[in-house]
């Protein structure tokens, strides 16, 4: 199945941190045997309203396909983590 997923990274972050943020959630992707066919970092941008204490965040953007378990790792893993303020997980047609 394919999946849209966008997250946001907090912006206090440290560069060397939030590369390592994202190289891990890539990683749960890919260890889940999903596969990633568009990547996209699409920087600083202010949020329409404040997340957890934050009005900027840095956004990311990928299209994968992916077995239901996969999207399930990666989203209780979003859940869980203080790196990521805000994500979302579409379905889109097949």
């Amino acid at each position: 199945m394919k999946y849209e997923i966008m997250y946001i990274v907090r912006p206090d972050l440290e560069e060397g941190k939030m590369k390592e943020v994202v190289s891990n959630f890539e990683k749960v992707l890919t260890d889940n045997k999903a596969k990633i066919t568009f990547s996209k970092e699409l920087g600083q941008k202010e949020l329409a309203y404040e997340i957890k204490k934050f009005k900027h965040g840095y956004y990311y953007l990928y299209q994968i396909e992916a077995s239901k378990e996969a999207i399930k790792e990666f989203d209780r893993l979003a859940l869980l983590s203080e790196e990521i303020i805000r994500h979302m997980i579409i379905k889109l047609e097949e």
